[in-house]
């Protein structure tokens, strides 16, 4: 038996923010969307264009306050090829959270708060 990573899940609190910001920040593209007969929920994926893994945006019409993160000890991580414009444009966004020059990495905070590590390809 084996397993493979399909997708991680995040739920968002303004499904078209997020969107606009994991398409600017981080190219994901939309590959499939579900929404519920009753309008309670919106599922999208999001995939990067070259590999299979894909994240899975949820918005649910019945979350009115923003999600516990808990101690954001966990994140995705992305890696990019230019490092350095990948740096520019985070910068630029105002999204940068968390730097740690000593390992070459750093993290960005999504509109609901999550944390992306950003790391070069080596």
């Amino acid at each position: 038996m084996k397993f493979t990573i399909d997708h991680f899940n995040i739920n968002v609190l303004n499904l078209e923010k997020s969107l606009t910001f994991y398409n600017k920040a981080l190219g994901l593209k939309e590959i499939r969307r579900t929404e519920a007969k009753d309008n309670s929920y919106i599922i999208v994926f999001l995939g990067d264009g070259s590999t299979r893994n894909k994240i899975e945006l949820t918005w649910l019409k019945a979350m009115d306050r923003p999600y516990d993160l808990g101690d954001e000890e966990f994140h995705i991580a992305f890696k990019t090829s230019d490092f350095d414009a990948a740096y520019k444009l985070h910068k630029e966004m105002g999204c940068i959270c968390y730097e740690n020059k000593d390992m070459g990495i750093y993290f960005i905070n999504d509109p609901d708060g999550y944390w992306l590590e950003i790391v070069p390809v080596r």
